[in-house]
């Protein structure tokens, strides 16, 4: 990849190297400061004064095709910039590649041309950042390139360009230094362009049918709309101790009680949790509100979007993820949590499952840790999440959630254990949280009260009593369905990526040993 082959850009070697970039360095500095010989005096040793015209992708978009000949013909003049990834030194002559944005082009260097330029160019490192002019051609082997006439240094790298990525210790090394990874890896590049597609096609969808994006608090009083343990902050000037949101849920609905009947936010949540492949303390959800609609409404909306997704991304309903094969085109299976429960549990009573003295019985056969205070819907939901969650490898909607384990839930009118809640799985893993969504105050402040009793037996994720949103809902919430979709985990399926960290620019990580 480099030119640098005696180094794998760690330790002893890269320290060399280094030292030798920085003296470099130093020397451009004395040229542009206006040294012994006066070259480049009043200059800088980083120019800001070079300007290019084309990029590498679009070239070969235009002139790919374009034989040797037709180039020869219709000399084509062009100004190119980026980063120098390989070089190539044979005497009078060499070749280089440069990287842009959209991709890299072939320089053709002779020292006839350059003069003084190529010899400083034998002296320059993969890794430094190019200005070069020149007229397209093709090389023998076909190649389009730029016979250079002018070229310039611009930055001078001081750390080497790694030659390859592998082991462990490189994937760490890939998301702390994410700069590194995006230089080196079209894959990682491509990744967090697709990221970019996928919100734009959601954003596009949602404002078809009529939704306002809007931005709601990052920095609440009260951190409200899901069950989690917040990071916690003070307000020096209010003196007021603030969280940062767990979700933007309670916001987003007052919009609804203030007429603002579709609603949706696209941004980050934050919530003080460990890390893994599947979680990282700050992420990235789309929340969305309908009044007049329900939790079924939302089922279809995801079954749709998820398809498109698929057709924008790729043209295709069928999605490869970690060597799966996932059938987009089919109908996605809808199936209770408690029948989930029962076809992953062989054995278990399915007349008993809401027993509470069975749960505990069962929870401590499968060595699932609870609490005293823990009723049937909450066992019943820790055994589902521990036995069953992580096999749903198809799209599947488990609906029917325990009241117990939704606080912000309408309650199923024929059936009141059970919430009209359901949320959406892919390769094992959630995607989606929705529901249709309680609005009478009074139930609602029933439940902010029971989660405040959790709260104070030491259950840190419970919810505190929002009454400013008991508020609004008692002024009157239309009939309303609310969806919380994981981008990030969204977006590891659609990119075959294993881990969040794959996903997210700068993930959180525990600091540098040493």
């Amino acid at each position: 990849m480099t030119d640098e082959k005696d180094s794998d850009g760690r330790g002893g070697d890269e320290n060399k190297l280094i030292a030798e970039r920085r003296a470099k360095l130093s020397e451009l500095r004395r040229r542009a400061a206006g040294g012994p010989q006066g070259a480049g005096a009043g200059g800088s040793a980083f120019p800001n004064d070079f300007r290019r015209d084309a990029l590498a992708g679009q070239l070969h978009d235009s002139f790919g095709e374009r034989s040797a000949e037709w180039l020869e013909a219709n000399p084509t003049r062009v100004t190119v910039g980026g980063r120098l990834m390989f070089k190539r030194v044979m005497g009078k002559a060499s070749f280089a590649k440069l990287a842009d944005r959209t991709g890299q082009i072939q320089l053709f260097l002779q020292q006839e041309a350059l003069g003084a330029a190529y010899e400083a160019f034998k002296g320059w490192d993969a890794g430094d950042i190019l200005g070069a002019g020149g007229v397209l051609f093709r090389t023998k082997t076909g190649e389009l390139s730029v016979r250079v006439e002018t070229l310039r240094l611009l930055v001078k790298s001081l750390r080497p360009l790694p030659d390859k990525w592998h082991g462990l210790a490189d994937t760490e090394t890939r998301y702390r230094q994410r700069y590194v990874d995006l230089i080196m890896s079209e894959a990682s590049r491509n990744v967090f362009r697709t990221r970019a597609r996928v919100v734009r096609y959601l954003r596009d969808f949602l404002d078809a049918l009529d939704f306002l994006e809007v931005e709601t608090p990052m920095m609440q009083p009260i951190p409200g709309g899901a069950t989690a343990r917040p990071f916690r902050t003070h307000h020096n000037a209010l003196d007021l101790d603030m969280y940062l949101r767990i979700a933007p849920e309670l916001y987003l609905k007052r919009l609804i009680v203030g007429g603002i009947e579709r609603v949706y936010e696209i941004n980050r949540n934050f919530r003080n949790e460990g890390l893994s492949t599947q979680h990282n303390p700050e992420f990235t959800m789309l929340e969305l509100y309908l009044a007049y609609a329900d939790y079924r409404d939302l089922m279809d909306w995801i079954e749709k979007a998820t398809r498109g997704l698929a057709d924008a991304l790729y043209g295709a309903q069928e999605i490869t993820y970690q060597g799966r094969a996932y059938d987009l085109a089919r109908p996605f299976r809808r199936l209770m949590l408690e029948q989930a429960i029962i076809e992953h549990n062989p054995g278990i009573d399915p007349l008993a499952l809401r027993d509470l003295t069975y749960l505990r019985k069962c929870c401590e056969q499968l060595g699932i840790k609870f609490e005293g205070e823990d009723g049937p819907g909450k066992l019943q939901t820790a055994i589902f999440e521990n036995t069953a969650e992580s096999a749903l490898l198809d799209p599947t909607f488990v609906y029917a959630y325990p009241a117990e384990v939704s606080p912000l839930s309408r309650p199923n009118d024929a059936d009141p254990f059970i919430a009209e809640r359901f949320e959406f799985f892919i390769a094992g893993r959630e995607i989606a949280n929705g529901f249709s969504e309680l609005n009478d105050p009074e139930e609602q402040a029933a439940r902010f009260r029971a989660q405040v009793a959790r709260k104070d037996k030491g259950d840190e994720e419970a919810m505190f009593y929002d009454a400013d949103y008991v508020r609004a809902l008692e002024y009157g919430m239309p009939p309303t369905a609310g969806l919380g979709v994981g981008i990030d985990r969204l977006v590891m399926f659609f990119t075959d990526s294993p881990s969040i960290r794959d996903v997210i620019l700068f993930p959180h990580m525990r600091p540098e040993s040493g």
